[in-house]
Formats: C-alpha cells, sequence, structure tokens
C-alpha cells in the first residue's frame, strides 16, 4: 500500500512540475501523452496530500499560488533527475531506439528535417519521430526536446550545440513579374516595386531584407502589399507574380529548379552562419540523438550542394 501510495504522489509531482511549466493541464497532458482529467486529478491528489494549493484556477488560466511557486522548481529538478536516469537507460543500449523528439522552424522542418526522416527510420527502425514545428522558441529542457533546430543566435547557455550550415538571404522574382516590372540593378531601385513581406509569428515584427553592399550589410523595410507570415506562403505568392521578396535560398531552390523564381539582386545577397542544432547536455550519450545529430549534418551538406549548383 506504501508503493502504491508513493508512485501516486510521484505521479502528482511530475503532472504539477509539467502543470506549473506549460500554463495549462492541457498543454501538460499533450506533452504527457494523458489527458487533461488524469493530470487535473494527479494535482488534485498530490494537493489533497500536501494539504496546500498549487495552483489558483480560472476558466482561462492556471496560475501558480505562492506555494506552488516555492515546490515548483524542486518539482522540477525530480523530473530532470527522473529523465537523466532513463538516458542513461538508454545509452547503455548500443542501437538507437525509442521516442526522439525534435523541434525545429517551420521552413527548415518542411523542407529539409521532413524529407529526410523516411531514410533516418529505414537506418534505425526502432527510432520514433516525433517532430514538431513551430516558429515559437520552445523551452527545451521543459518541453523534453531532444534535439532542436534553430535559426538566429544563440542565448541558452545550458544547451550543447552544433553548428550546421550557413544559409543565404537573396532577393527573387518570378520571370512574369520582372518581364513586366523590369529588373532592379541594386537595392536603392526597389523603390516603386510590389514588395512581399515576411512577419514573425513570435514577436509580430517585420523581416528586415539585408543586402551586402561593399563591406557593410544595410538592411531596410520596404512597404509591401503583401505580408505573410510563413517562409512557404512568401514565396509561393512570389512565384505567383506578386513581387519581389527576401527568401533563403534552400526555400526558394525548388522554384528556382523549376523555372518559377529568379534570383534579383543576387550580387548583394547576404550569407548567415546561424543554423544551429542544440541538445540539453543530459542527452549526450544518447543514441538516437548521436545518429540524428550525424544525420542533419548530412541533410545539410546536401543541401547546401545543391543550392550552390543552381546559383542561388
Amino acid at each position: 500500500m506504501k508503493e502504491q501510495i508513493a508512485l501516486e504522489r510521484l505521479t502528482g509531482l511530475i503532472a504539477f512540475a509539467r502543470a506549473g511549466s506549460m500554463g495549462s493541464y492541457t498543454a501538460a497532458a499533450r506533452s504527457l501523452s494523458i489527458s487533461p482529467s488524469a493530470v487535473s486529478k494527479s494535482v488534485q491528489r498530490l494537493e489533497r496530500h500536501l494539504g496546500l494549493s498549487l495552483f489558483t484556477r480560472t476558466t482561462r488560466s492556471l496560475t501558480l499560488t505562492p506555494e506552488g511557486r516555492e515546490l515548483h522548481e524542486r518539482a522540477l529538478r525530480l523530473l530532470r533527475d527522473a529523465e537523466e536516469i532513463e538516458q542513461a537507460a538508454m545509452t547503455a543500449r548500443s542501437e538507437p531506439s525509442g521516442t526522439l523528439r525534435i523541434a525545429a522552424p517551420l521552413p527548415i522542418g518542411v523542407h529539409v528535417i521532413a524529407p529526410a526522416l523516411p531514410a533516418f527510420r529505414q537506418r534505425y527502425p526502432k527510432v520514433m519521430v516525433d517532430l514538431r514545428l513551430n516558429d515559437q522558441v520552445v523551452d527545451i529542457i521543459e518541453q523534453r526536446i531532444d534535439v532542436a533546430v534553430r535559426i538566429g543566435e544563440l542565448a541558452d547557455s545550458r544547451l550543447l550545440s552544433r553548428r550546421l550550415m550557413p544559409h543565404r538571404l537573396c532577393a527573387f522574382a518570378s520571370p512574369a513579374y520582372l518581364a513586366t516590372h523590369g529588373t532592379p540593378k541594386h537595392p536603392d531601385e526597389l523603390e516603386g516595386h510590389d514588395t512581399v513581406s515576411l512577419r514573425y509569428q513570435s514577436t509580430g515584427q517585420a523581416f528586415r531584407w539585408p543586402f551586402q553592399i561593399g563591406e557593410r550589410v544595410i538592411e531596410i523595410v520596404p512597404p509591401s502589399g503583401i505580408i505573410v507570415d510563413v517562409s512557404d506562403a512568401l514565396v509561393a505568392t512570389l512565384a505567383a507574380g506578386g513581387g519581389i521578396g527576401i527568401s533563403a535560398t534552400f526555400i526558394a531552390a525548388p522554384y528556382v529548379a523549376r523555372g518559377e523564381l529568379v534570383p534579383v539582386l543576387p550580387e548583394f545577397a547576404v550569407e548567415r552562419h546561424n543554423i544551429t542544432a542544440l541538445w540539453p547536455e543530459s542527452r549526450r550519450a544518447n543514441p538516437a540523438v548521436r545518429a540524428f545529430l550525424t544525420l542533419l549534418q548530412e541533410v545539410f551538406q546536401e543541401r547546401m550542394t545543391a543550392t550552390a549548383s543552381l546559383s542561388v
């Protein structure tokens, strides 16, 4: 009986830690692959046992009480310790296996990672891949992500990292648009052209168009008649004749290969070196993580070669 009670308390602490981090029972349930009611009941049993209210609940929000905040970090440590035990057990097995949780921005997930997953699964059939695509930056530790791919400068010192590849940002337009409106020869000549711009989902801010002019990089935000918040929508709009827009070359490359887009102002394109793989220290020796990092290096190298061959 005592063992059963102890197990219920452990279950409650796990549910409490995840709900406190994610701000809702529904999100916690999704990350734990159980129902929201199971999370709620586990937390309620823990509250009865402790004699404390851990959350202030409303119809729209779930907020830690002062007592809950004090206990939450301890519960997170317990959860991290449990995950490290699980990772140590997985490391003892030489063959990659288990669930591999991957987080990536939408364009990289769609254009680079997803097409490589069938071959990865053929090579490692005991690995189940859980790919999560989101332009929001997720907390890798709290959401139990094994490997994340990010575009941009890194700020999280708790994580191990590996640079994957540089990527070029270039302007593109459809041949039909350029035949009608002309081709600019300098960024200053973009004024008067129809443009399509990207808005970041995470901040709502407009993407600033970079151009390499001599030794310096300038950035502009042109007035655009069309603004989208997904990179694939941007290149599709350009291919349909929407105007001129900036895209990473690995996204535009299939359109260029089909003749639907052509580079504009390629001599002013900017190269960035900030596509990076990240993973927690606790996953350092995980065979599935090591195997996936190797795959990432392979597919990004192939993408660099393919993009270079298209002169974009």
